[in-house]
C-alpha cells in the first residue's frame, strides 16, 4: 500500500463493526478491519490490491454468515 496508514480515509455503516479503510485520493479499499462475533480482532484485504496475486488462483469458499 503506498497510502500512508495516517492518510486513509475511515467509513462504517450499518452496526458500525467493521472499519473500512479506503484512499480518499483515489478511493482504493484496502482492507477493512474489526472484531469477529467471538470477539477476535480481524481483517479483511482486498486481494486486488496485491499485484503478486493471481486472483485466478485464488480458491473461492462461500460463507454462510449465519450462526448454525
Amino acid at each position: 500500500m503506498k497510502t500512508p496508514e495516517e492518510n486513509l480515509s475511515t467509513y462504517t455503516f450499518n452496526h458500525h463493526l467493521l472499519k473500512h479503510h479506503f484512499c480518499a485520493t483515489c478511493g482504493i479499499a484496502p482492507f477493512s478491519e474489526g472484531n469477529s462475533p467471538k470477539g477476535e480482532a480481524t481483517a479483511a484485504i482486498n486481494l486486488r490490491c496485491l499485484p503478486e496475486i493471481d486472483l485466478k488462483m485464488v480458491q473461492i469458499m462461500p460463507y454462510e454468515g449465519k450462526d448454525r
